[in-house]
């Protein structure tokens, strides 16, 4: 067995303002926006029960950090109505629905992420 462990446990996304990027991802995963801001530019948000993070840093951020392809993709049951919640919240979508199964959409800083259904 290897001394790294298999698991993820945090995946780290550049935003330019800590607060914004909050409530914008709080938003589109359906929590309330009431978590910390560590050190004024950390947060991190639970995505499962099983210790996984996203962790916003706007420290690290810059006009040319953000994301140009999807840096991981966040499940779905319904694909279709993740497109329709996403057009609702006005999120930029950056594809259509694509060989019934996934979409792209964009935070407010340019990072690319994606929507999938897994069956």
């Amino acid at each position: 067995m290897s001394i790294i462990s298999n698991k993820v446990g945090a995946i780290f996304i550049p935003v330019s303002d800590i607060r914004k990027a909050r409530d914008w991802y709080c938003s589109i995963l359906e929590l309330e926006p009431t978590y910390d801001i560590i050190s004024g530019h950390l947060c991190c948000l639970p995505l499962d029960n099983n210790g996984l993070y996203i962790v916003l840093d706007s420290k690290v951020y810059t006009e040319d950090s953000y994301s140009r392809f999807p840096m991981f993709h966040f499940n779905t049951d319904d694909i279709q109505a993740a497109y329709e919640f996403m057009k609702e919240k006005e999120v930029e979508l950056i594809t259509g629905i694509e060989h019934g199964h996934w979409f792209n959409i964009k935070d407010p800083d340019g990072n690319m992420l994606m929507v999938c259904q897994i069956e």
